[in-house]
């Protein structure tokens, strides 16, 4: 897997390693990494990313330390044997639930209801993902600078 694999988003309010680390959970318990596939080195993905490898060594620290990855001597970092295998669709959404959590907590101080919210979410859900800016930050309109006239 390469480090184009993830998304980072600088403007989210979890923390960038933290981002990875869901990630990597995802991809492993989802069957898209196995037990021994390698990750991008911290140095692809710093760079891919233009992320400091700091956060990327953070991210892969706990990941190590919670036993979903191992050290390769010569290879780096891969999916340890004990958490390589897939879960099931069940644990699997277990793992979505705290986010779904807290779309419902937001969706709910918006006075939103849960049909329109659902309805949403299915329409995302069956739209392919586009690079896009977020939608919170509306770009400053600049005027061009006139020139200076002497009078």
């Amino acid at each position: 897997m390469d480090a184009s694999h993830f998304l980072i988003s600088p403007a989210s309010a979890d923390p960038i390693y933290r981002q990875i680390v869901e990630q990597v959970r995802r991809f492993v318990a989802a069957g898209q990494l196995r037990v021994g596939e390698g990750l991008p080195s911290v140095r692809e993905m710093a760079e891919h990313h233009a992320i400091n490898p700091m956060t990327v060594s953070r991210a892969y620290s706990q990941l190590e330390a919670d036993g979903v990855l191992e050290r390769r001597r010569g290879v780096g970092m891969a999916v340890a044997e004990a958490r390589g295998v897939g879960l099931t669709a069940d644990a699997r959404m277990r793992l979505l639930e705290p986010r779904l959590r807290d779309v419902i907590r937001e969706a709910s101080d918006l006075g939103l209801a849960a049909g329109p919210v659902c309805e949403r979410l299915h329409a995302l859900f069956l739209t392919p993902e586009v690079d896009a800016p977020p939608a919170a930050t509306p770009p400053v309109a600049t005027s061009p600078k006139s020139p200076r006239t002497s009078r």
